[in-house]
């Protein structure tokens, strides 16, 4: 199967050939459950929520906070659509830097929505491949492009979870060491890391027909550094929605909760379950209207906003490639 082939099958949802029918199947029906048990509860919830105080928190938000908050989105999506300028350094492929930022804020806006294997791997398979890359250079990309979000989660959250762990609500019988527990395993992973690059950074491993790469310490840091100030300002959004009612530390640390529940629940854009931990974590601050109130609003900013502008451009990038297509002589 040629790597176009595969690119193909990956963005319309068809599983590679070889793969036993029954298993396929059964992903599909676990997931099926799996997904409707969620939206169940999630319904259940929604009917104890006061929607009159979520309306209320959403026409009181100051034309200013949502300046802000917008101006914030807007800097995270741009610092977001650099992340596979690493990808480009790695592989050495030609791409233009400004097509290269425009294939990943697209694939980026559209994983935020749709999910990953879609929006972040199938887009860019099928936006690369058209610019001419071949389909393992745009593995590559993408697994360097993931390394590096997963790797500043990592450190951020052990740092919040270690340094400033947060304040569970009253009737929790919980304490924070698990999570202060957590935050030191996952720095010393990266500082381990970081460690591991300093010695064997810049080689490659074929383990299994899988090529496992180690970057040169510098793009490491790099990796880490541009990751977690991406992280940052993706709860500075929610914290002036909040209207700086909840420490900034807080807010920060049921993002990055809130992220991971989002993706064992395999469902959409997290949609519904963000938003549960959000209340359930916070709702001892402020009132569960607010809280929901300050997550719409940045849905809409840092979603939906995004997402019309990533279609547009998606379609404009079709059209050009289509254009340039028709257009390439043909062999004789």
């Amino acid at each position: 199967m040629t790597d176009r082939t595969l690119s193909a099958r990956v963005l319309d949802g068809r599983a590679p050939a070889g793969t036993r029918p029954w298993w396929r199947w059964a992903k599909r029906a676990a997931s099926l459950v799996f997904f409707a048990a969620v939206v169940a509860l999630l319904g259940q919830y929604a009917q104890h929520i006061d929607w009159d105080d979520v309306l209320e928190s959403l026409g009181s938000t100051p034309p200013m906070a949502l300046f802000v908050a917008a101006l914030l989105a807007a800097a995270s999506h741009l610092l977001y659509s650099c992340f596979d300028l690493i990808g480009k350094r790695y592989t050495g492929h030609n791409l233009p830097t400004l097509t290269v930022m425009a294939v990943t804020f697209v694939s980026y806006a559209f994983n935020l929505c749709i999910g990953s294997l879609v929006g972040g791997v199938g887009f860019r398979y099928r936006l690369y491949t058209r610019l001419g890359l071949k389909g393992s250079v745009v593995t590559r990309i993408v697994s360097m492009s993931m390394l590096t979000n997963w790797l500043g989660y990592k450190l951020m959250a052990g740092i919040v979870f270690l340094l400033h762990p947060l304040a569970l609500p009253p009737g929790w019988h919980l304490g924070n060491h698990a999570l202060q527990w957590l935050g030191a395993l996952l720095i010393c992973t990266s500082l381990a890391y970081i460690g591991a690059c300093v010695k064997w950074g810049g080689h490659s491993w074929t383990i299994r027909g899988h090529e496992v790469y180690l970057p040169p310490w510098r793009m490491a840091v790099l990796q880490m550094t541009i990751s977690c100030v991406n992280w940052s300002l993706m709860a500075g959004v929610i914290f002036v929605l909040l209207g700086q009612r909840v420490p900034y530390t807080d807010v920060l640390t049921v993002l990055l909760i809130g992220a991971i529940a989002g993706v064992v629940a395999h469902v959409p854009a997290g949609l519904g379950v963000f938003e549960f931990v959000f209340v359930a974590l916070l709702s001892h601050v402020v009132s569960e209207g607010t809280l929901i109130g300050a997550l719409l609003g940045y849905r809409a900013i840092y979603y939906l906003a995004p997402l019309a502008l990533a279609s547009v451009l998606y379609v404009a990038m079709e059209a050009h490639a289509r254009k340039h297509t028709t257009h390439a002589p043909r062999d004789s």
